[in-house]
């Protein structure tokens, strides 16, 4: 079996009126549309996961992130097996540093939510299941297995920590 592609997806935090918020955008097309995600996308040939998740930020919601600012908080993977197309590993970050404001894109229409108020019931199934320990400050490495509906996962393996 060949490698998944490369994906990378990046959890902006800010500290709001009423406490810590995330940055999350509604997704206007293709894979996943009108789900909330964090911006992200494909990494290019020959691009690191973190070059990859500065430029698609700045595509996607107009935001300049520099690597420092970065946080690597997992490695996840996503197996569809009645769509193996949309199999994937994905890279994931997180960053309290950049600068401008979020704008809308083509591909995205950015809202701030409270930590308390995350819509998991509008995002990808996964991440009810691992994003909360992330931003609690865990590292995970997890591994995904969607159900035929190609919505909501059937299995999931997790571990704690990434190498």
């Amino acid at each position: 079996m060949s490698p998944l592609p490369e994906v990378c997806v990046c959890y902006l935090l800010r500290d709001g009126d009423r406490g810590p918020e995330i940055l999350l955008g509604e997704k206007k097309t293709g894979l996943g549309l009108g789900k909330f995600v964090g911006p992200g996308g494909k990494l290019e040939p020959g691009e690191s996961p973190q070059d990859a998740i500065i430029r698609e930020v700045r595509e996607e919601v107009g935001l300049e992130m520099v690597q420092a600012s970065l946080f690597g908080i997992g490695e996840l993977e996503y197996v569809f097996p009645h769509k193996a197309a949309w199999s994937q590993k994905s890279w994931v970050f997180l960053c309290r540093d950049w600068s401008g404001l979020p704008i809308e894109s083509r591909e995205l229409r950015p809202s701030w939510f409270s930590l308390a108020d995350i819509p998991f019931d509008r995002m990808w199934d996964d991440a009810k299941f691992w994003l909360p320990a992330a931003l609690s400050g865990e590292k995970v490495s997890a591994n995904f297995v969607f159900n035929e509906d190609n919505d909501t996962v059937s299995s999931w393996s997790w571990s704690p920590s990434v190498r």
